[in-house]
């Protein structure tokens, strides 16, 4: 007989929330029944503890189902609702950005967009998924889009937050260049092993000399996955990239992952390391991706207790004590945040004696860079046979050293090119909202009796 002594495995605790299957209830019911057919006196109390031991399940789990036996219902899983995501969620930038540009294109030849043009525009792009109408409704409205009605027609315009940024974006950079300020563009892309056969670039396109604004959203439909990327970062000017700025992260995930993975604190940590690298006074340009904007501090929120967000008010020198209530102590957090609410890479910058600028939201074209990734991407795709990792990563620095500052410079020409696009379409637009009274309203709220209706919609 083995000397050894018999190790006894903890039974594995059910997490807080985990769905309790219908085999699992088997096995509750049938240690329940065993215990009460060996010891029909024992107390209910000790028998919920027993079994909570041996089966790893909660309390009140375990009285659901006793209770469920007791009443001769069946034994069964729950059913699990699939949760269906939002299109906004499914689609990526760039394809909301190429939605954009429809509706933009539209305006610039003075030609008013509306929801059946748009998806007709894009079910007639072969580079695009197409939409249902519906679908495409949801997605222009999570997009900030509102219906204009005027006189029997509509038309789709941008929200007036979106608007007023693109605008303090556009005075901002004329203004800059005016002044001879240094200009550096950062970004970051992904790649895999199998970008030969996956790519479809999803970024503007270069042909031949000419920069062209036809935007993808990948192959969606291909059948071999990788497990393997790599996000690149970089930043660079009208001089090329910088020399000493690339930094590449490897990662085992999806690739709709990719913005989890790379988080704010990496972002932050080679945000440090390019600074130094950087002419004196200079403006770095980037999106507004959520690891651009890790804040330096937490600012209070009505989630807050109480007696933290009091903490936070006092840590500013802020006078409060026990007689304000929280709606009070909120409220000095709201006369006070300006002074606190900061993004940790503009205060980071801003030590250096450089600017942060952000671009809004969905305009990859007024980044050069993203058009500088598209001949990197193109270099990569004609090099890789192997699909290789290791492969990869040479063609990766061989496709970023092929890039030239005329390109760049090119690269620089198209978005300033693109920035005074902006400008006129933005006007064009005013001079139709100016031409009669026009009625603006959400989509969301719109009522199909009032006069502010549009059949087309």
């Amino acid at each position: 007989m083995c000397d050894k002594e018999l190790q006894v495995i903890p039974v594995k605790k059910n997490k807080r929330g985990e769905v309790i299957r219908s085999k699992r209830k088997r096995l509750v019911i049938n240690i329940y029944k065993k215990k009460k057919a060996n010891e029909p006196h024992i107390l209910y109390k000790q028998l919920i503890k027993e079994l909570m031991n041996e089966t790893g399940i909660g309390k009140n789990s375990i009285e659901r189902i006793i209770s469920a036996y007791n009443s001769n219902k069946p034994i069964s899983s729950p059913t699990m609702k699939r949760s269906r995501p939002k299109i906004f969620d499914v689609v990526d930038d760039f394809y909301k950005n190429a939605i954009r540009q429809k509706v933009h294109s539209f305006w610039f030849n003075r030609n008013p967009p509306t929801l059946d043009k748009i998806v007709n525009s894009v079910s007639e792009d072969n580079s695009l998924a197409t939409l249902k109408r519906t679908t495409m409704y949801n997605l222009l409205k999570d997009l900030n889009y509102v219906y204009t009605k005027r006189k029997r027609s509509s038309a789709l315009s941008e929200g007036e937050d979106l608007v007023i940024w693109r605008r303090n974006y556009l005075r901002s950079i004329k203004k800059l260049r005016e002044e001879g300020r240094p200009l550096y563009y950062l970004g970051e892309t992904w790649c895999n092993e199998y970008s030969q056969k996956l790519w479809i670039d999803n970024t503007i396109k270069l042909n031949g000399n000419s920069f062209k604004t036809k935007l993808t959203t990948g192959a969606s439909n291909s059948t071999r996955k990788s497990k393997d990327y790599i996000i690149i970062v970089h930043i660079g000017s009208r001089e090329g990239f910088v020399k000493g700025g690339l930094q590449c992260f490897e990662f085992k995930s999806n690739r709709s992952d990719y913005q989890k993975e790379m988080n704010g604190d990496k972002f932050l940590e080679w945000f440090k390391t390019i600074l130094p690298l950087l002419s004196d006074n200079a403006i770095i340009i980037m999106d507004n991706a959520p690891y651009h904007n890790m804040k330096t501090e937490q600012i209070p929120v009505s989630s807050w207790k109480k007696e933290n967000i009091m903490k936070w008010l006092q840590e500013k020198n802020i006078q409060v004590d026990n007689s304000h209530v929280k709606a009070e102590l909120l409220n000095l957090v709201q006369k006070h945040k300006a002074a606190y609410d900061k993004y940790a890479v503009d205060e980071l910058a801003k030590a250096e004696n450089k600017i942060v600028l952000r671009i809004p939201q969905y305009h990859h074209e007024l980044n050069p860079i993203e058009l500088i990734w598209s001949i990197v991407k193109e270099y990569v795709k004609n090099k890789n046979i192997t699909f290789k990792l290791d492969d990869l990563k040479q063609y990766l620095l061989e496709g970023i050293k092929s890039v030239t500052v005329e390109d760049w410079r090119n690269a620089e020409d198209y978005t300033i090119n693109e920035e005074a696009k902006f400008w006129e379409i933005d006007n064009i637009i005013d001079d139709f909202m100016d031409d009669e009274h026009s009625c603006i309203f959400n989509a969301e709220t719109s009522d199909s009796s009032s006069d502010c209706s549009d059949d087309n919609f």
